[in-house]
């Protein structure tokens, strides 16, 4: 605002010297003492005109920093109104009127006008972007990084073109890294090859390299991990290119460079989705997601929406988080029925009315209560939500004649030592007994821990880091599997399609990692040392904490699938009788103190090892 206040000065000051000079120029520096009277009359007039066609033109709007063409030409056009206006104005009103042959400028006067206004106002501007241009290049002189790229391909090309053309970015590229020995010495846009992945250390070291970017949309995962486990030995910034999807067409946004981050690390391959099959039952499909609000409920419903379902139900009972998913595929998806549900999974009857007046087809149950300690010390809680809540969920999809239902299980399921895993095992109990008695196929999918989910170690590490540490960890052996959230709904969907009803799917969360690995990861990535700028200390484990997480029951063997990331445990016969019984007893104990809970899931669920 005040540099549009300044613009409009200079404006006014520039408009009546240019006018002045008009006149001295015509009348070869002697001006006429009637033109002079004139010229008082007029110079308001004109300036209030020109300012007016200026706003009009947005002169006064633009961000002259980056003035182009467009803006030049919007000054010509600003101008040549204002003067057709002003000769309007002193024809008409002074020599017509007035009938005072003085009272007008000739018209060459207006001409050379025109052409001073024009330079006036465009050289202001330019002066402008002149000076601004001046101040980023001194700021840009203080704060240049030593800049390394990984990678010698077209990728590589291209954001060196992109650097060097947007010098805002403050890079000095001091050289390449490539493997292919063909490259050695080369040189792309004038940056030397200095060496492969073996001399990246090295030549940090050597050069005084600040930031690496990783340069490599193309390349595998596994060879994209261990450059950048080589690079974490530099101490430098690292940020990585995105997919070469991005980089379309030779245009790449240097922008969308982004950190490197934990999932670069641990991620896996893309998942390659059947979305024949798939489509098979979600499309034009009424779907329910409970517990839509969550991490995976709602990574559940980003998915299931590009499959064009009749209608998405998102039930969940909290409000903000399903708010915000709402907002989003508002956005994303402007075409989708949707429809937002605020309920509880414990309410029997306001569930029943919500699968009578919507007749969902397939329901994805993903409400639950999740976090181990916090179960451990809340047992009914559990016992309510994740055990009579999903017994509800289950009666209605039976009642309603929905064709699939999909529990969302977890690894702590499998010989649970937390009360959190046990009421997850005994969930996949009824799935099993309900399918064995319903028309409507139950199944249910298990995986581990998701990064960056709600309650996961890794946003609790961010939060430690970024107050300066220390990180905390339970014990130095703890482990546990990890997928992306995107991955997990993506296989939990793909499941639902391959499913015949009563199997335990058992999604393949490749090798474990040790929870110290991740942390002294994650402090790495953010900048630090570990145990030098932030410490790692163990806490002990917590109530009903394994250190070591398991897929599959010890008894039951796995087999494969159709695909390769989806394996199944076979079917179990289960006594509906048995179910029934359990949930009287769940109910009744649920009054009781927490030791008769807690004994009772023992009861129910022999697999469940309780840490005393």
């Amino acid at each position: 605002m005040q540099k549009d206040k300044k613009l409009i000065v200079y404006d006014i000051f520039f408009l009546i010297a240019s006018l002045y000079f008009a006149l001295l120029l015509k009348f070869d520096f002697n001006i006429p003492s009637e033109y002079m009277i004139f010229l008082k009359l007029s110079a308001v007039p004109v300036v209030i005109v020109t300012l007016v066609c200026n706003k009009f033109f947005n002169l006064y709007n633009n961000i002259w920093k980056y003035a182009s063409v467009e803006e030049l030409i919007s000054i010509v056009y600003s101008v040549s109104l204002s003067n057709i206006i002003f000769i309007i104005y002193s024809y008409f009103i002074n020599y017509k009127f007035l009938e005072n042959r003085y009272y007008r400028f000739p018209y060459t006067v207006h001409i050379i006008f025109w052409i001073l206004s024009v330079l006036a106002l465009g050289g202001i501007r330019f002066t402008y972007r002149l000076s601004g241009d001046k101040k980023e290049e001194n700021c840009k002189k203080r704060r240049h990084k030593n800049l390394l790229i990984i990678g010698a391909g077209d990728a590589a090309a291209m954001l060196i073109k992109e650097i060097k053309k947007h010098t805002n970015f403050n890079y000095n590229i001091i050289g390449l890294i490539d493997d292919d020995k063909s490259k050695r010495g080369k040189l792309i846009k004038g940056i030397e090859v200095l060496g492969g992945r073996n001399e990246i250390i090295e030549v940090c070291k050597n050069r005084g390299i600040e930031e690496i970017i990783i340069a490599m949309p193309s390349a595998d995962l596994h060879t994209k991990r261990e450059i950048i486990n080589i690079c974490k030995n530099t101490k430098c910034k690292l940020k990585t290119l995105p997919g070469i999807y991005e980089m379309i067409d030779g245009n790449i946004n240097i922008t969308k460079l982004r950190d490197v981050n934990i999932e670069d690390l641990l991620g896996r391959e893309e998942v390659k989705l059947n979305t024949r099959d798939i489509s098979k039952y979600i499309k034009d499909k009424i779907i329910m997601v409970t517990g839509g609000g969550g991490s995976i409920g709602s990574e559940l419903c980003r998915q299931l929406a590009k499959f064009q379902p009749k209608q998405l139900l998102i039930l969940d009972i909290y409000e903000n988080n399903v708010y915000d998913l709402e907002m989003e595929l508002n956005y994303n998806y402007a075409d989708l029925n949707k429809k937002v549900i605020i309920a509880s999974i414990r309410d029997s009857e306001r569930l029943k009315d919500i699968f009578r007046k919507y007749t969902p087809q397939v329901v994805f149950h993903a409400a639950a209560h999740k976090h181990v300690p916090l179960m451990e010390g809340n047992p009914s809680e559990a016992v309510k939500n994740n055990i009579i809540g999903t017994y509800r969920v289950l009666k209605c999809c039976d009642e309603f004649k929905v064709e699939k239902f999909v529990q969302i299980s977890t690894d702590k399921a499998v010989n649970p030592t937390n009360v959190m895993g046990a009421t997850k095992r005994f969930c996949e109990i009824m799935v099993q007994a309900f399918n064995e008695v319903s028309k409507t196929e139950y199944v249910a999918v298990r995986f581990g821990n998701v990064l960056g989910s709600n309650g996961s170690v890794i946003p609790l590490f961010k939060r430690q880091i970024a107050h300066g540490g220390p990180v905390t960890v339970t014990h130095p052996e703890i482990n546990r599997f990890f997928m992306t959230i995107p991955e997990a709904a993506q296989l939990v969907i793909q499941a639902g399609a391959i499913a015949a009803g009563g199997e335990i799917f058992v999604l393949d969360m490749g090798k474990p990692v040790k929870i110290v690995d991740l942390a002294r990861d994650l402090i790495t990535l953010s900048g630090y040392e570990p145990d030098v700028d932030i410490k790692i200390e163990y806490t002990g484990l917590r109530p009903g904490e394994k250190l070591y997480e398991e897929l599959l029951m010890n008894e039951i063997a796995l087999t494969s699938t159709e695909h390769d990331k989806i394996f199944v445990e076979k079917p179990n016969k289960v006594d509906m009788n048995f179910i029934e019984k359990s949930i009287d007893e769940f109910k009744e104990v649920l009054n009781q103190d927490k030791e008769h809970i807690m004994q009772l899931i023992e009861k129910k669920v022999p697999t469940y090892k309780r840490k005393k």
